[in-house]
């Protein structure tokens, strides 16, 4: 009898223990699967951005109310405005001067464009109009200090500069620009950009353009003729457009123009040729075609070359030649093809409006 009871009690003791055993193991189990979530959770935090901030690059000339528009417009949208920062130096350093741990989401860069000549943003502070050219000097002479933060693979640089998605190698340029070791998105349109409209704070609208010799105007007639062999398939009434400095109503064309002053230098000091003597607009037409490299630059405009007014001038040893065109640009407003008559909304995934680099 005695012996039985020591038995018993030999199992109880051994089966205590192995539930203690197999309990503690779970134990450890249950802790090494919760490890990996935690750190999970603090790898994949998500990321707090800043809101938008819009550089004001310019100051009105007379009659132009482009920046000031603009401002307002960014301002009653609540976004943070800058209007010291008129190069891209001081952009970059005010962006990596404010940089606060959070990254940039938008970033807006309001420069007006001259599709010929470049924009009016300067690549460095009383340096040069950012254009193809400039800006790539700048970069390689270290003009311009390098981005250090805050930006995403989904922070957008949006330029508000006419016309500049044409221009896609200064696209690239501007896009290295803006790149950390991270590339952000440079978002740009081929239309003209306005703001401060009578029917839309904001929209964009289609530009064609015209020519004619600076202060030799054939006529609004013969110009209307041009446009309209130029451009046969748009509706547009181009006599009656050219009348008009404004929208008069939702989608109607309306003309702006500017002077397109061009310069080129010959040096003769190391020529064995004379300082030819060019008295007429002919003359001077005629030495620009025979000169393969002043030809090649002139082409570079994509102009007609009678569409300028020459002169020449000669100084020491060297011949300079200036040439100047009145720019006739049509602006075509891009409204909805259906429904309510009225401006598209200027949205920044709308590929038919902007290009995303």
């Amino acid at each position: 009898m005695k012996k039985t009871v020591n038995t018993k009690a030999i199992a109880i003791v051994l089966l205590a223990f192995s539930i203690s055993f197999t309990s503690c193991n779970r134990k450890k189990k249950t802790t090494a699967t919760i490890t990996p979530t935690i750190l999970a959770e603090k790898t994949n935090e998500t990321p707090i951005y800043r809101e938008s901030i819009v550089f004001i690059t310019g100051i009105d000339a007379e009659h132009s109310n482009y920046y000031a528009s603009a401002k307002k417009y960014f301002e009653e949208k609540q976004f943070e405005v800058v209007t010291e920062a008129f190069s891209l130096q001081e952009i970059i350093s005010w962006l990596n001067n404010n940089y606060d741990e959070r990254l940039y989401s938008d970033i807006h860069i309001v420069s007006e464009n001259n599709p010929w000549k470049g924009m009016h943003l300067e690549t460095a502070i009383n340096g040069e109009i950012v254009n193809e050219k400039t800006l790539k000097n700048a970069v390689l002479n270290d003009e311009i200090p390098k981005l250090e933060k805050g930006i995403a693979e989904d922070t957008n640089v949006i330029f508000h500069s006419p016309a500049l998605a044409t221009e896609t190698t200064l696209i690239e340029e501007l896009k290295t620009v803006f790149s950390t070791n991270v590339h952000p998105k440079v978002i740009a349109t081929p239309y003209y950009t306005i703001f401060g409209g009578e029917f839309s704070k904001y929209y964009l609208a289609k530009p064609f353009y015209g020519f004619y010799p600076t202060a030799h105007s054939p006529g609004k007639v013969d110009l209307s003729k041009e446009f309209a062999k130029k451009y046969p398939n748009e509706d547009v009434d181009w006599l009656e457009t050219l009348y008009n400095e404004s929208e008069r109503y939702v989608g109607d064309p309306f003309t702006t123009q500017f002077n397109l002053p061009i310069k080129m230098d010959i040096d003769f000091t190391d020529s064995d040729n004379a300082i030819p003597t060019l008295k007429s607009q002919a003359e001077i037409m005629d030495f620009i075609e025979a000169d393969e490299n002043l030809l090649n630059e002139f082409k570079s405009y994509n102009i007609p070359i009678e569409k300028f007014r020459w002169k020449i001038a000669v100084k020491d040893n060297k011949l300079t030649i200036k040439g100047i065109t009145t720019v006739l640009c049509i602006l075509k407003p891009i409204i909805n093809p259906y429904g309510d008559l009225q401006h598209v909304e200027p949205e920044f995934d709308n590929l038919r409006l902007f290009t995303v680099e």
